[in-house]
């Protein structure tokens, strides 16, 4: 079984940055792809950014430019970096992972981290 912990949510006034983290651990596994979603009060949670082992890196329209998803040298933390933060970027965000474990494809979700932005 893989963990996945989120950190680095808070409370930040429009404009500014925050950093998100998703540590994995637990079993062995190497990554497919990690991506983080949000979701808003009484919104559905909706798809923010992805990375792939492949490389490939996609970002929604609404953080295109603002947000920069990364993955460190070990593969076993991805980050959200979180620029001219908007008022509408508030909600609690959730890290995924699609990961290779005990030779099967898995999804994983983290708990999630509150990110609030001030006007």
């Amino acid at each position: 079984q893989v963990h996945l912990v989120e950190s680095g949510g808070g409370l930040v006034q429009a404009g500014g940055s925050l950093r998100l983290s998703c540590a994995a651990s637990g079993s062995k596994f190497s990554i497919n792809a990690m991506a983080w979603y949000r979701q808003a009060p009484g919104k559905q949670r909706e798809w923010v950014a992805t990375s792939t082992s492949g490389g490939s890196i996609n970002y929604a329209d609404s953080v295109q430019g603002r947000f920069t998803i990364s993955i460190d040298n070990t593969k076993t933390t991805v980050y959200l970096q979180m620029n001219n933060l908007k008022p509408e970027d508030t909600a609690v965000y959730y890290c995924y992972g699609n990961l290779r474990e005990s030779s099967q494809n898995r999804v994983f979700w983290g708990q999630g981290t509150q990110v609030t932005v001030s006007s």
